[in-house]
């Protein structure tokens, strides 16, 4: 449900006990123990089994034999989960807190769909074939759905519910060019198949270095809105009144969705719930301010993402399930637990 009605007074203006932000501290802390520990089980666990010593063989003392090779391709993989899970944890949490929609997500504003769109078209009509190839298109096409929400939802005079609304009208458009092209060419659909799933499969050095300067350009963004998206929960009139300056915090917001989502999406695919789950689940414990859901989001979103690649190489050795598989299969049902078993958590 959309609310553009303020909700509860934000932590900027009601600063939680002192008691209260060592926990948060302390769980931060314990919350990247994990990350590490998640990390370190994304090299050394896979569907190629490997002992201690030939992992620690191929991190440190590479001589190119088939191990060093599969632990090399690894570090790729487990290097782009982890950007993949911050950038997905990351806008997941602005679009939330830019929407007042504890279910909002990178595709609710449609750059998912943009991605997508745009992947298919370099398939279909330009040939492009190589993941280096279309991982551009991807970006674009999500940037180009970013900027066009923004406009549709009235730039200066955009609301939530105006967003949110415009998010959604340009999926249900690029959803049905989407799978008029993939039906009708083949070539498009076999090629799309795996990459719609989600996947860190794939995952190439060349690849990560071309998307990290946008990745990096976007959590540094993300970060900085922290003390302005708190100002916007509390209401536009209120956030007017603390100085804050309401299209510029809404621009630079659908900016970083768009930069990390986009990023993001051009180089696994489109990876559900991540974006969804996580940052719901951490304002539950942390409560509404930015301050602390973003780092928390940044921390356990690459957690829940490497958890779930390092699952689906194990369960179906020596073959693996896609990671936006894997994620869908844990998160769905985890999700409906929490908001059966919780109050939603307020914006």
């Amino acid at each position: 449900m959309l609310v553009d009605s303020p909700p509860e007074p934000c932590a900027e203006t009601a600063p939680a006990p002192p008691g209260r932000r060592l926990l948060r501290g302390v769980g931060l802390v314990l919350s990247a123990a994990l990350l590490l520990v998640v990390v370190f089980a994304s090299v050394a666990v896979g569907a190629e089994q490997l002992s201690m010593g030939q992992v620690w063989h191929g991190l440190f003392q590479d001589t190119g034999t088939y191990a060093d090779v599969v632990v090399g391709e690894r570090v790729s993989r487990t290097l782009l989960g982890l950007l993949a899970g911050i950038a997905l944890g990351l806008s997941g949490a602005v679009l939330q807190a830019l929407t007042r929609n504890p279910l909002a997500d990178p595709g609710l504003l449609g750059i998912n769909m943009g991605a997508s769109a745009a992947v298919v078209t370099a398939i279909s009509f330009l040939g492009v074939t190589s993941l280096t190839g279309y991982v551009w298109f991807a970006f674009a096409g999500a940037a180009v759905v970013g900027v066009l929400v923004y406009a549709l939802g009235g730039t200066r005079s955009a609301t939530p519910v105006r967003l949110a609304l415009a998010g959604t009208a340009l999926t249900a458009a690029l959803s049905g060019y989407l799978q008029a092209v993939m039906i009708t060419d083949n070539a498009a659909l076999d090629r799309m198949r795996f990459w719609t799933v989600g996947s860190l499969a794939s995952a190439k050095m060349d690849t990560i270095e071309q998307v990290l300067p946008f990745l990096g350009v976007g959590i540094l963004l993300a970060l900085g809105l922290a003390r302005p998206l708190n100002a916007l929960a509390m209401g536009d009139d209120t956030a007017r009144a603390l100085g804050a300056h309401l299209t510029r915090t809404r621009g630079l917001s659908i900016a970083a969705a768009t930069l990390l989502c986009g990023a993001a999406t051009a180089a696994c695919g489109p990876i559900m719930f991540v974006g969804l789950m996580v940052p719901h689940v951490v304002r539950s414990f942390t409560g509404p301010d930015m301050r602390w859901i973003l780092p928390y989001a940044a921390v356990l979103s690459p957690v829940l993402l490497l958890g779930a690649d390092v699952l689906g190489r194990v369960v179906s050795r020596p073959a693996e399930l896609q990671v936006g598989i894997v994620t869908a299969a844990i998160g769905a049902p985890v999700f409906i637990f929490l908001v059966r078993r919780q109050r939603m958590a307020k914006l």
